[in-house]
């Protein structure tokens, strides 16, 4: 009677053990939605976002999660096209997400924003520039982790009329949200250095020839370009005013520059000049995360994987701290700083930081940036 009692105990014990263990394996994950662009010519700028969240995933998961809890990626593609901006941002509220580390383009990223605000979901956008997100939204629940355009482009500005010290400048832009936004802040900046602006003006984004902007540009005879946009137009900027023969310095914002732009541009980006996040992966601090990236095949030291990273430290941060009510969490952002990838954030009342880091690279003969001081 006791050697039955004994087994049907250990038997008990057995099954308890083996139900607590799958109770903890089937602990609901906490989902990421990662709205990026994933499809169209702008690709490489959502797969530097997701190679980011994906990285910090993946140590965070490997740690433990929260509370036995592991982080979940829902990837959605926004196309960086505004009209994929709400039904992407939908995607992530349909897919139950309460967080997300969100879009890249800020011409997405104004539409999409309010969907996050109005649903009370926690966004983080790593890559969104233009001030009208934040200074319209006067919301609660969305932030960025990178600078704005009124940071970056007087940046621009400050850095052509002290470093360049041209005599005259051409100011062009592709017309969205983005390009004309950095374009209308490195103009006014400009102006009040009193660098003469010869011209400014928009150029229509997805054309194939940009030869008439070329010849106008050879007619005014300045001794720098800018342009407010994207690789895409950039690259073609550049290799048809040098098929042109048109000697004359070009510089653009940060999403000017990717491996997309070599493809396009070749030989003829040589000299271009661009603002950009600092590499942080070149920040000792960062060393196992950048080994990370290498261990997972994962590019690392494009504009927005550090970004997208620190995005999810914060997050990861903050619902350890509060759990996964979105509101907690929001509030401990506003409150709190973190130690992350890009340095120590904080951010003010609209979700902005209160400090991010840039800097001017110029291509080299061999394709390499460099650091412009």
């Amino acid at each position: 009677m006791q050697r039955k009692t004994m087994i049907r105990l250990s038997i008990s014990l057995a099954v308890a053990t083996l139900a607590g263990a799958v109770h903890a394996q089937s602990k609901e994950p906490i989902l990421i939605g990662v709205p990026a662009p994933m499809t169209g010519p702008n690709t490489q700028y959502g797969d530097e976002l997701k190679a980011g969240v994906l990285t910090a995933i993946d140590a965070m998961n490997a740690a433990g999660g929260v509370q036995g809890r592991q982080y979940k990626p829902v990837l959605i593609d926004d196309a960086c096209e505004p009209k994929q901006a709400v039904p992407a941002a939908n995607k992530v509220l349909n897919s139950g997400a309460k967080f997300a580390v969100a879009h890249v383009c800020s011409g997405v990223t104004v539409p999409a924003s309010r969907v996050y605000e109005d649903e009370r979901i926690v966004a983080i956008t790593p890559g969104a520039t233009a001030p009208q997100i934040t200074d319209n939204l006067k919301g609660h629940y969305f932030f960025r982790t990178i600078g704005r355009d009124d940071e970056q482009g007087p940046f621009a500005a400050k850095f052509i009329a002290e470093k360049l010290k041209p005599k005259s400048v051409v100011i062009l832009h592709d017309k969205q949200t983005y390009g004309s936004g950095v374009a209308q802040n490195v103009k006014a900046s400009l102006e009040k250095a009193k660098v003469p602006i010869l011209s400014y003006e928009g150029i229509n984004a997805g054309d194939s020839d940009y030869s008439a902007v070329i010849t106008k540009i050879k007619t005014l005879k300045p001794e720098l370009v800018y342009f407010g946009g994207y690789h895409p137009e950039m690259g073609l900027l550049l290799r048809q005013a040098r098929e042109q023969g048109l000697k004359v310095r070009f510089m653009g914002p940060e999403g000017v520059y990717n491996q997309g732009l070599m493809e396009i541009a070749g030989p003829s980006s040589e000299g271009m000049l661009f603002s950009f996040p600092a590499d942080f992966s070149e920040n000792p601090a960062n060393k196992t995360i950048v080994e990370a990236f290498k261990k997972a095949n994962r590019p690392f030291n494009g504009a927005y994987q550090m970004p997208s990273y620190a995005a999810m430290q914060v997050l990861d941060a903050s619902i350890k701290a509060v759990g996964t009510d979105p509101k907690k969490v929001a509030d401990y952002m506003h409150a709190n700083s973190f130690d992350t990838t890009i340095g120590k954030v904080a951010f003010d009342a609209k979700g902005d930081l209160k400090n991010f880091e840039f800097v001017v690279f110029e291509i080299q003969k061999d394709g390499s940036r460099k650091v412009i001081k």
